[in-house]
């Protein structure tokens, strides 16, 4: 799983990571976010690529694990 740490990264920041990770084609991504912000925009972009999202908690922050 390719993991990203975008915590302390404003939007539209997380977004175009997730969209870097997404463009290399790994059928599993993790990306730790630290607001909810970030987490909906994230997330929203991942469904609409086809991804299947699960949450978890990691202490304050979300681990955003999307499978194909």
């Amino acid at each position: 799983m390719e993991r990203i740490d975008a915590r302390g990264v404003s939007c539209p920041q997380p977004v175009l990571m997730a969209k870097n990770a997404v463009e290399k084609s790994p059928q599993e991504i993790g990306i730790l976010v630290d607001n909810n912000t970030a987490k909906n925009n994230v997330s929203r972009f991942l469904t609409n690529k086809g991804y299947k999202l699960e949450y978890r908690n990691e202490g304050e922050d979300t681990l955003i694990i999307a499978r194909k």
